[in-house]
């Protein structure tokens, strides 16, 4: 995340966010610090102000090495500049001996399961940078006042996910909008490059290992400029908490909800717009129909999903192969949102329930988002 002290709440949100868990669909991936300093200026305009923090924080990833820490962490890299395949083949389920480097170099088998991991894993590494800022719960009901007309307009603004919430909160008046706790954040979203080319690179002229390091090769890889990120796109997203369930609790305590609330929801929205984000979850069941993905995941009804067969190609890679499509059940989403045993306490589901053709499928098959 970025950080401003300047900010209202800054403490709170960044020990918040430092503290939290990454998200269980994930491999936990930190090399560093999980912060960033403010590096842009605030008063530029909207429009200008989002794209001087894509510069900036570009800017830091690449002059601070977060590519190359990246793949020191897949490759285990010891403090002589070892490298190994412990991690790559613990992620993957691979046989780590076929994944030697020096073995996979001399046989077909080893050298697809090594372009196989980088496919499947190494290049399915992100970063993503959030910047949070806490708005005034006055100024939310300020900016409403205007878009009254709007049932979703206000929803939006006022990041609430429940129409029906916002709808009964219009008719009373907007000054129960002010009552709420807005964390904003909009977050970048970078991809780890890794291609045939940066592998050859690596394996050839990068590559040694503790027991018979290679001086020279250690050096290379230091001052090597081949790693990179791609930046892949920029999202939105609020976390209001308005609910009088909630009055009991501290401003501090509202606040920590509110920021991991907003960091799960951009998270989901990313994952919504750009494709290759997308995560693939394992079906829990199938009957009934079901996976542990819900609207902490940005769940909706009618949302589509492509459910995938794992196969092994003539090359031994491994592809996915669509059998068919479900689609969410509009009754039966399940809500994991954080905290929401406190907000939903009817819940009884542990589980989102898809709609069909059961007998295609079977658990353990993985499903991803298309629409």
């Amino acid at each position: 995340m970025v950080v401003d002290s300047t900010r209202n709440f800054s403490q709170i949100i960044q020990e918040t966010f430092t503290n939290s868990k990454i998200p269980e669909k994930f491999n936990n991936h930190i090399t560093s610090e999980r912060s960033i300093p403010k590096l842009y200026n605030d008063t530029l305009s909207k429009e200008n102000l989002i794209a001087a923090q894509k510069v900036a924080i570009t800017d830091y990833l690449s002059t601070h090495d977060i590519a190359k820490s990246m793949i020191s962490k897949w490759f285990n890299r010891s403090e002589q500049g070892g490298f190994n395949m412990d991690l790559i083949s613990e992620r993957g389920f691979y046989s780590a001996s076929d994944l030697d480097v020096k073995i996979a170099r001399n046989s077909e088998r080893g050298t697809a399961m090594l372009a196989d991991a980088g496919e499947e894993l190494i290049k399915n590494t992100f970063v993503i940078v959030n910047n949070f800022k806490y708005t005034d719960k006055e100024e939310v009901a300020k900016k409403a006042k205007g878009l009254l007309s709007s049932i979703s307009s206000v929803a939006s603004l006022a990041g609430a996910g429940d129409v029906a919430i916002v709808s009964e909160t219009v008719g009373e008046g907007v000054g129960i909008l002010g009552k709420g706790y807005v964390i904003k954040t909009d977050a970048h979203l970078y991809r780890l490059k890794w291609n045939d080319e940066v592998a050859n690179i690596f394996y050839n002229d990068y590559w040694t290992e503790d027991g018979q390091i290679d001086e020279e090769r250690v050096k290379a890889f230091n001052e090597s400029d081949v790693f990179e990120l791609e930046y892949i796109g920029t999202q939105m997203a609020y976390a209001n908490l308005q609910s009088t369930s909630f009055t009991k609790k501290t401003d501090e305590e509202l606040i920590t909800i509110a920021t991991v609330k907003a960091s799960d929801a951009v998270t989901a929205k990313l994952q919504r717009e750009y494709e290759v984000f997308r995560t693939k979850t394992p079906l829990m069941s199938t009957d009934p129909l079901s996976a542990k993905i819900g609207l902490k995941e940005g769940l909706e009804k009618g949302d589509k999903y492509e459910v995938l067969e794992q196969v092994l190609n003539k090359e031994g890679k491994t592809e996915y192969q669509r059998i068919g499509v479900i689609k969410v059940d509009k009754d039966q989403i399940w809500d994991n949102r954080f905290n929401a045993d406190e907000e939903n306490t009817d819940q009884t589901i542990e589980y989102t329930v898809f709609t069909g053709k059961k007998k295609k499928y079977y658990s353990g098959m993985l499903i991803r988002q298309i629409n």
